[in-house]
């Protein structure tokens, strides 16, 4: 079957773009995904990789070869290829179609085009029909498919989407049918489209081509992972690519965010208006060589709860030095968290990279825990530690029992401090005052950090998922916050002695 698939598909002519004319070559990941995704044991089969990658070539041949039983024998096949939208279903059908022209003479003499309905008839080898349909799920009811594609999945509108994947893969059980999911990343872990990728079922086959977050923009090794097809002449080249993110960072904002959603096929939301920071913003942050510790540090800590991560920041305003660990409680491990939490096993990488540690047994040990952040201050002293007014009676108890005297600043998690801290925050990012080495740990609470605004502008730290871990970013506000704050204040240079 998915030998007879990789030479269907290579038998097809390019019917548009820079090699139209030219016979279809399937590169190593193409051919990779195809094998697999038509295996009798594989019934979902999903792809995520970069745009300009092959994937309306992969969607439409497979489209044709069932349309045409290449593979499957059933009589009356029935093809459905789902688009987010009408116009982009209609150019899936037009793909379809192109590829159909370079097919032998009494093959397309028994198919049938309807245009005005977006439908493909064939006559021979039992007949069959295919049709592309619009994210909506009344366009599938009561369908019956041999093979559902659903082309760019991550970025079909939620409810409709939701409802026509149900629909087509209820149908598809009436006939033994295969669903393949082909799509660039959805915005977040949250998507339907992040689930399937990361928490398969037992009959399905995942093809991710995703780099490791954080990374810069033009960083080419990364530009690769997510553009497979660039070292076999699919799509858009390196060098190209090379050019658009240096034209991506040179823009900014929005621009770059595109980039790094669409070429890079990072989970990244196209709209940054709500986030905390853009990740190329955070990126400058960081250094290979740190500041010295010089002058008093302001401690910001994040309590978690019973399942939450604890964090704590060190920030030395003169130096603009920041440092930040976050600690959980043993149980569950952090293996099996970061599973849970859809990250893998990036806890496992924060601990072994000395970011994370895990103290108590299923509940984070505050007072040990408020102990071992001394610890790691090495006598440095101590000008305030800011913490959530919310906990201020656990956090107080913490502090006694683990003997820390210093001041404490209490703020609030509402609009009224919140954004005060954040604005703080993002100032002195944006000014270069906060240089921190590489932290995988603020990669990621960055990552899932955005912003809620009230009606007069006034942004809170919110998560950007459920299962966001933010809390190492919480803290890092609340300290550099507090350490503006005290550069900002006046300096008393004397004292007026009244006569």
């Amino acid at each position: 079957m998915s030998a007879a698939a990789v030479k269907f598909l290579q038998s097809l002519v390019v019917p548009e773009g820079p090699r139209a004319g030219k016979a279809v070559r399937l590169a190593p990941f193409q051919r990779t995904f195809v094998r697999a995704a038509l295996k009798k044991t594989v019934s979902i089969a999903a792809l995520s990789v970069a745009r300009g990658n092959g994937k309306s070539a992969i969607s439409g041949g497979l489209g044709l070869g069932a349309l045409l039983g290449v593979w499957d024998s059933q009589p009356r096949r029935e093809v459905i290829i789902a688009a987010r939208t009408r116009d982009q279903a209609k150019i899936c059908w037009s793909f379809v179609e192109g590829f159909a022209r370079s097919l032998p003479d009494d093959i397309q003499r028994q198919l049938k085009f309807r245009r005005a309905t977006r439908e493909i008839e064939f006559a021979g080898n039992g007949g069959g029909i295919l049709r592309a349909i619009a994210a909506e799920g009344r366009n599938a009811l009561g369908s019956a498919p041999t093979l559902a594609v659903l082309d760019e999945r991550g970025h079909w509108p939620i409810d409709a989407g939701d409802a026509l994947e149900a629909a087509l893969l209820t149908g598809l059980g009436k006939r033994n049918g295969k669903a393949v999911l082909i799509s660039t990343s959805a915005s977040d872990d949250a998507h339907p489209f992040s689930r399937w990728l990361d928490h398969p079922p037992t009959n399905a086959y995942v093809q991710e081509h995703r780099p490791p977050p954080g990374l810069a923009a033009d960083d080419v090794e990364s530009l690769l992972i997510a553009n497979p097809g660039a070292r076999h002449h699919i799509g858009a080249s390196e060098k190209w690519l090379a050019q658009q993110a240096e034209a991506a960072i040179a823009r900014g904002g929005s621009a770059l965010l595109n980039f790094r959603l669409l070429h890079r096929n990072e989970r990244v939301t196209a709209d940054g208006r709500d986030l905390l920071l853009m990740p190329d913003q955070w990126l400058a942050c960081e250094t290979a060589e740190l500041p010295p510790r010089v002058g008093p540090c302001i401690v910001g800590i994040d309590l978690g709860g019973s399942m939450s991560m604890s964090a704590a920041a060190f920030f030395w305003p003169e130096t603009g030095r920041l440092e930040c660990s976050g600690a959980f409680a043993r149980k569950p491990s952090l293996l099996d968290r970061g599973q849970a939490d859809s990250v893998g096993d990036r806890y496992v990488q924060m601990r072994d990279r000395g970011e994370l540690t895990t103290i108590g047994d299923a509940v984070v040990a505050v007072g040990p825990w408020l102990a071992s952040v001394a610890r790691q201050l090495d006598g440095a002293p101590i000008a305030a530690l800011c913490a959530d007014r919310y906990r201020q009676a656990e956090v107080s108890e913490a502090l006694d029992a683990a003997g820390l005297r210093c001041p404490v600043v209490w703020r609030g998690q509402g609009f009224k401090d919140g954004a005060e801290d954040v604005e703080r925050f993002r100032r002195a990012v944006f000014d270069g005052q906060v240089r921190s080495l590489p932290s995988l740990l603020l990669r990621s609470a960055f990552a899932d950090a955005v912003c809620l605004s009230d009606p007069a502008g006034n942004s809170k730290l919110v998560k950007g998922r459920s299962k966001g871990r933010i809390d190492a970013a919480a803290a890092t506000i609340l300290a550099v916050a507090q350490g503006a704050r005290m550069l900002a204040a006046p300096k008393r240079t004397g004292r007026a002695i009244w006569a």
